[in-house]
């Protein structure tokens, strides 16, 4: 994919990974589209980064519809999405709730797809296109107090796989990313960026690898790449 005047859109693209995604895919001259929930950090990375603003969340499907609209309308169609938008919660066994698992599953796992059926139909259309789901190492192995959040990242690997297998045929690559432990604001009741550390993953790492997975000919994908730190347990950082 020739990344120079594709248009992508990036939902959770006001902190993080989407951010960082944003930030690099349009210096390398993409037109973007950034949604969040936060009205006022999304203007203000839209400023930064030159990206069009969608005050919109993905667990809202009729805010899943207006995001669409807009982006026919302001950017004339799309050419990849990228489903970053993500929220985490981490009860033990015993206090899990139905509550928490939909409030964690409409954002991961529903949101997700219902952005994913809107951009098929785009790329159906083309005959080209590209989805990149950004997981988790969790969705590769569950761990202590991770049976909501670990589970709706299973859901979106096995909901890849699936994409990959129907939408292959119409030249429409889904590919996955499983960032390990990244230094944002994911998790925090505050949503402020945390401090980077020496020795963890940044939004940058993320994004690279995700500019790096997009520039591959079409005639190629990768279905999906994990990203770890290279030494999380270094005692010097």
């Amino acid at each position: 994919m020739k990344i120079k005047d594709s248009r992508i859109l990036v939902t959770g693209g006001s902190s993080g990974i989407g951010k960082a995604a944003a930030v690099l895919l349009s210096q390398s001259g993409a037109k973007i589209a950034i949604t969040g929930r936060d009205k006022d950090r999304l203007d203000k990375v839209a400023a930064e980064t030159g990206a069009l603003a969608i005050h919109a969340d993905v667990s809202d499907e009729k805010d899943i519809i207006r995001t669409f609209e807009i982006i026919k309308k302001e950017l004339g169609g799309l050419d990849c999405l990228i489903n970053n938008a993500g929220i985490g919660e981490f009860p033990d066994v015993e206090n899990l709730t139905a509550e928490a698992f939909l409030k964690v599953y409409s954002v991961n796992v529903f949101g997700a797809a219902l952005m994913a059926k809107h951009a098929a139909e785009i790329f159906k259309k083309q005959n080209y296109g590209n989805i990149i789901n950004i997981a988790s190492t969790a969705a590769l192995k569950g761990f202590a107090r991770g049976t909501i959040y670990s589970s709706s990242k299973f859901a979106l690997r096995g909901m890849t796989e699936c994409w990959q297998a129907e939408l292959r045929p119409f030249n429409i690559r889904v590919m996955l990313v499983n960032p390990s432990e990244v230094t944002t604001a994911f998790a925090n009741t505050e949503r402020k960026e945390r401090q980077n550390v020496p020795n963890k993953l940044t939004g940058a790492e993320i994004a690279h690898t995700i500019k790096s997975i997009l520039e591959m000919d079409d005639r190629g994908m990768i279905p999906e790449v994990t990203v770890w730190a290279t030494n999380p347990w270094d005692k010097k950082n």
